[in-house]
């Protein structure tokens, strides 16, 4: 017997850039499907965006249609407040590359923040926001090649290279900490997905583990959801789409595949792989991908069955995707 992908789960993550929103516009159905979702249920919406504070973010998803409340917001600053602690004396100066999403937190925690390496920070904390520039970077780096730079923590809220608006896909943190990286020849510590902090942090929120979580990017949301010990949804309305699903590594690879959000209430079709002769048939739904040695052939179906069993084929061949003869069908 099929079931949904909400049964038998106590908490709903969901991630927001290209899943609940783009810009300032919520993704089709998005806000309905988790609006339908029961009681028992608790949403959390994570975020790897650092640019604004869970206030914020409430209010803008209070704004499309959904209800929430700040405290059903887990923010990769917050997540990296945590790491803080255990690595500075409380009320430490953090010296701070980002916005009000990190500010905000830091105020929080006790924290004193500063824009200048002059102020002898204890560490750094770096987040997205629209408004980073080389002055702000150059302070970073400043600080950490200065004398005992190399014992100072520099925490990172993410290190997304993309990040999704309105008008198409943008740089995201990860290319402001390469930045930084560059001039200072470490890496920072990682708050955010695909690192399990964030995630600890939303257990520790929610109080339970048997989650759920849904994500448009394979490298942050699937692969954290993963390290994390919990069930993953892509949907692909984001970044990541047919192409990248179908040829997703081992440790970035979904429990299930979602055409829309509509798809967390349907009942979610089996995989199933039949042997026959030496050919493996893999069926999902109506679906049918045949693999014939290194050939995958599509006897049959369409839209995202056909890619679930276009993805089952490749991922259960054993076979590198660059040794098999994918059709197009599979990804257009």
């Amino acid at each position: 017997m099929t079931r949904t992908p909400i049964e038998e789960i106590d908490v709903l993550l969901a991630d927001l850039d290209g899943v609940v929103y783009r810009g300032p516009s919520s993704v089709p159905y998005a806000v309905e499907s988790i609006n339908a979702l029961g009681s028992g249920i608790r949403v959390g919406y994570l975020t790897n965006n650092a640019s604004r504070s869970d206030v914020t973010v409430a209010a803008h998803l209070t704004e499309l249609g959904l209800h929430v409340g700040p405290d059903d917001v887990v923010t990769s600053p917050q997540a990296a407040m945590s790491l803080l602690e255990d690595l500075v004396p409380a009320g430490s100066t953090i010296l701070v590359i980002g916005g009000e999403g990190l500010t905000v937190e830091l105020a929080r925690r006790g924290f004193v923040a500063t824009r200048s390496a002059e102020d002898s920070p204890a560490a750094v904390v770096q987040g997205f926001d629209p408004s980073v520039g080389w002055v702000h970077l150059a302070e970073a780096a400043f600080l950490l090649n200065g004398p005992g730079g190399a014992d100072i923590p520099w925490v990172a809220t993410n290190t997304d290279w993309t990040i999704p608006q309105a008008r198409g896909t943008a740089p995201g943190n990860g290319t402001l900490v390469s930045a930084v990286h560059t001039a200072v020849g470490r890496l920072p510590i990682v708050a955010g997905k695909p690192e399990v902090a964030i995630f600890e942090e939303a257990f520790r929120r929610f109080g339970s583990r048997r989650a759920l979580m849904i994500g448009d990017r394979l490298d942050t949301d699937i692969l954290g959801a993963n390290r994390a010990g919990i069930r993953s949804a892509l949907v692909l309305t984001g970044i990541d789409r047919a192409k990248q699903v179908l040829a997703a590594v081992p440790d970035q690879r979904p429990t299930y595949l979602f055409e829309d959000l509509r798809q967390l209430h349907e009942p979610y079709p089996d995989v199933l792989s039949l042997d026959d002769g030496s050919d493996v048939v893999t069926v999902v739904g109506d679906a049918r991908v045949r693999r014939s040695a290194n050939r995958l052939l599509v006897e049959s179906g369409s839209g995202i069955d056909l890619l679930r069993a276009g993805a089952a084929a490749i991922w259960n061949s054993g076979m590198a995707i660059y040794g098999l003869d994918v059709p197009a069908a599979l990804y257009e």
